[in-house]
């Protein structure tokens, strides 16, 4: 059963460089766990808003920063090829170890929320490799990363990584080898708590407002095994 949840935005402090927003879903009664939303390269919109109201109805205090907040504060694309174009352009801005002390600096503010007593870690594309980075260099409860094209190339930190992990890709994935996906299984084997999914499908499977990249049989299957993982590890 859906549970009411309400929306507001924080403000999490990232020294002196200023403060990012952080966009939470509270759902109503005395959840415990919570859940880091790492935005794809479209940033926090209407995609990613519904992936937060998905996992706010299962009972989770979910939280989304503003991962472009530093040159693109409030970025929301669409999901057509000229959203696609001008999100790459402002990518090519980030800077990678800033944003993973960026969203570890908002898993540490979800897991100071009122009644929170586990925080975990979940992103798309973009959000999937960050959510990688995230669960090697701070604490969450457990990471669901979704085809991030740079965990191939980070994987060597799987020992820096101590929760249960469960990563998505597509067979088709255009941005993502299969090499680099066989890599990601070759390291992860005989490791408990490291899980590997591998859909019939291409890049970013999960994005219903893209009609470029979602795929709908995929996106139902991942997303069952998503939440058998998180109530096994992260349990609302």
């Amino acid at each position: 059963m859906a549970t009411m949840t309400t929306t507001r935005t924080d403000q999490v402090s990232i020294g002196t460089d200023g403060a990012m927003d952080l966009h939470l879903w509270l759902p109503d009664g005395q959840p415990t766990a919570a859940i880091l939303l790492v935005q794809e390269i479209f940033g926090v919109g209407a995609y990613i808003r519904a992936v937060a109201e998905r996992l706010a109805d299962a009972g989770y205090v979910v939280g989304a920063p503003d991962v472009f907040w530093r040159f693109a504060p409030g970025w929301a694309a669409g999901h057509d090829q000229d959203g696609l174009t001008a999100s790459l352009e402002q990518v090519g801005k980030l800077d990678f170890p800033l944003a993973v002390g960026d969203c570890s600096a908002a898993l540490a503010h979800l897991g100071g929320l009122p009644g929170v007593e586990r925080a975990g870690v979940m992103g798309f594309c973009l959000g999937g490799t960050l959510a990688w980075a995230v669960a090697a260099n701070a604490s969450p409860d457990a990471c669901v990363s979704y085809y991030g094209s740079g965990v191939p190339g980070m994987v060597g930190m799987i020992d820096q990584v101590q929760c249960p992990t469960l990563f998505h890709f597509g067979n088709a994935d255009a941005y993502i080898p299969n090499e680099g996906v066989d890599a990601i299984g070759a390291a992860i084997a005989g490791r408990e708590g490291f899980v590997l999914n591998v859909e019939n499908a291409g890049h970013a499977f999960d994005n219903h407002e893209s009609d470029i990249f979602w795929n709908e049989s995929a996106a139902k299957a991942a997303w069952a095994k998503t939440m058998a993982f998180l109530g096994e590890h992260l349990p609302a």
